[in-house]
């Protein structure tokens, strides 16, 4: 092959936003522009609307968006509640039109019109035909992101943990927020069902069964993830012993997770029935479901110190954080054929030296992946340039072309 053949091949296995349009999306009455392949650098003041841009694009993909707002909060103060991002992909099945959105309730925007606007969810349309939900995104373009919010990962909540494990997962793994959901939704009426006295044995056998088949799965969807993952991280190892994103060692921490490792699955699936059905009472008295994939947590530990992650430092925490987003789009890149997800990295330099950054960006440019990169100062993207497109944001708006050194 060409050259020019060669790389046009490797543009077509690339997963790339080449145009975006916002409309009435948070700090945007409307913008519009156009992207390549190559990396996206934005830069700006604290403030500008750069966050804003890669809520946007993350907004292509199932789910919440990287700030998971409510979505009436992504709308225009200024506007009429509604808003709407489009885009041309390049995604899986090749180039395609993209567009999600969301409608204001009619009416004098009280909080029954408001509740009633967000239970109808955000539009979807693919090539301008309506989908039935937001999963339809996840079979055109697969994303994960970094964000400031993130920075605190491995000391806060085990439930951020879990959900940050949940979307890696679901970038290789179709059905995964399907079972997900199915089993939020079950747990929820189970829940109802005991805080209202409901002590029918009937009305609970078909949510726990549910439970029971849903949960299982996702345990063993999370345990294989992490295995998987783990075999990337010691391969990035041995690749590159000197690296500045640590090896991270992963484990999965759960009851359901522990049983698949010494049972079958159809018998982890009975045995958690029989748990949910004897301990009714007392997740009565506690007011929720105390058993279950909702109570796991991932482990992280820094390898080379062979410490537990919250101990290490910030700055070790946010190398470790990156070398996991790393490895989990090398990951998926091998599951889909070499396609690497889009990565969208908020104030992604921030607490950086300059060896990482140059190690960040080589990551990038060797996954091939379209990676949208925002920060205030365009010199620490310094490595980027000629390689990378970069922009100016400034009061809400996308100004133009700016390089690396102003």
């Amino acid at each position: 092959m060409t050259t020019t053949e060669l790389r046009h091949q490797a543009e077509i296995a690339r997963l790339w936003v080449e145009r975006l349009a916002l409309t009435n999306f948070r700090s945007y009455a409307h913008v519009a522009l156009e992207a390549g392949p190559e990396p996206q650098v934005l830069i700006g003041a604290n403030g500008a609307g750069k966050t804003n841009l890669l809520e946007a694009i993350s907004m292509l993909a199932p789910g919440q968006g990287l700030r998971r707002a409510p979505y009436s909060d992504l709308a225009r103060a200024e506007g009429d509640g509604s808003w709407a991002v489009s885009a041309h992909v390049h995604g899986h099945p090749g180039p395609v039109d993209v567009g999600t959105g969301f409608l204001a309730a009619d009416g004098t925007g009280e909080r029954q019109a408001r509740v009633a606007a967000e239970r109808a969810g955000r539009i979807v349309r693919i090539n301008g035909t309506p989908a039935g939900s937001t999963s339809a995104l996840g079979d055109y373009l697969d994303l994960a992101w970094v964000t400031p919010a993130m920075d605190g990962l491995f000391t806060g909540p085990a439930s951020e943990r879990r959900r940050f494990l949940d979307r890696l997962i679901a970038t290789f793994d179709a059905g995964y927020r399907t079972r997900a959901n199915r089993f939020e939704r079950a747990m929820q009426q189970r829940n109802r069902l005991l805080a209202d006295g409901v002590r029918d044995a009937a009305r609970f056998e078909g949510l726990e069964l549910l439970m029971a088949e849903t949960g299982t799965a996702i345990a063993a969807a999370r345990a294989e993830a992490v295995a998987a993952l783990a075999s990337i991280m010691v391969e990035r190892s041995e690749r590159d012993p000197g690296s500045p994103f640590p090896s991270a060692g992963l484990a999965i921490e759960g009851v359901l997770e522990a049983d698949l490792e010494r049972m079958a699955a159809v018998d982890v699936e009975e045995a958690y029935s029989e748990v949910l059905r004897d301990n009714r009472e007392r997740d009565r008295a506690a007011g929720r479901t105390l058993d279950g994939p909702h109570r796991s947590d991932l482990l992280v530990f820094h390898a080379p110190k062979q410490m537990q992650a919250r101990l290490a430092s910030s700055g070790e925490q946010k190398a470790l954080l990156l070398g996991l987003v790393l490895a989990h789009a090398e990951l998926v890149a091998r599951r889909h054929e070499g396609t690497a997800p889009i990565l969208l990295l908020d104030e992604v330099t921030a607490h950086l030296d300059e060896a990482h950054r140059t190690a960040l960006f080589g990551e990038i440019l060797r996954l091939g992946t379209q990676a949208w990169m925002t920060g205030t100062d365009a010199e620490t993207f310094s490595a980027l340039r000629q390689k990378a497109r970069f922009r100016r944001v400034e009061d809400g708006a996308v100004t133009g072309l700016v390089a690396a050194s102003d």
